[in-house]
């Protein structure tokens, strides 16, 4: 599994390497905002790797408005206090810890994922809608262009999800990609009702192009 957000990336490393959460994670504006400086003074010390980062993201990112996962240009977490009724922390992760065991977690460009023909490659990329600050970098629509591209020519099945806009469909047409529309689910702020459907689109790949 390779994701450009490090902070994802250790909480999924910290949990293989046994996890244990010994912060306060309680569904409290006051709490929410102390344990937001407190996980981005890591990341300003250089500590965002350590256990204590990888619980902060973890309740962060339950307590936060609408579970948003949202970063500064400067890289730190800006998601305000949410407003959910109730929440359930997972206080134990032990069970994952061997679930994990054979797991490998980097951290990267998608381009420097080594892919081998005995792999299937499922890619998740930051749909293509206004915001898209899900890390510090971002992903642009050159960024969109170059994941197709890099996907078309890759030696493995392959399964892309995004947000049906004009662009991305005409993008994975002209790379002679097949797809299809499917309907996802979107839910109003952090109540669970309902909102609609919105277009999104599946493009598969399944074997190399323009193989010499």
């Amino acid at each position: 599994m390779n994701d450009i957000n490090p902070h994802l990336i250790n909480f999924y490393q910290q949990i293989k390497q046994g996890l244990n959460v010994d912060i306060s994670m309680v569904n409290d504006k006051e709490l929410y905002y102390k344990q937001r400086e407190r996980f981005n003074q890591l990341i300003k010390e250089d500590n965002w790797n350590t256990p204590e980062a990888a619980q902060l993201f973890y309740y962060l990112n339950h307590t936060g408005y609408n579970g948003l996962c949202r970063f500064n240009k400067s890289g730190l977490f800006n998601v305000p206090f949410g407003r959910y009724s109730k929440i359930n922390y997972l206080k134990n992760f032990k069970p994952y810890t061997q679930m994990f065991a054979d797991w490998d977690f980097t951290c990267g460009d998608f381009s420097k994922v080594n892919v081998s023909s005995e792999d299937f490659v499922y890619i998740d990329p930051p749909y293509d809608v206004e915001f898209r600050q899900y890390s510090a970098e971002g992903f642009s629509w050159e960024d969109q262009v170059r994941l197709a591209n890099w996907s078309a020519n890759l030696n493995a099945p392959v399964v892309i999800s995004n947000q049906a806009t004009d662009r991305v469909v005409e993008l994975y047409k002209s790379l002679g990609i097949t797809y299809q529309f499917v309907d996802g689910p979107r839910f109003i702020s952090c109540v669970g009702n309902r909102r609609g459907a919105v277009k999104e689109v599946l493009a598969t790949m399944r074997v190399l192009r323009n193989v010499v």
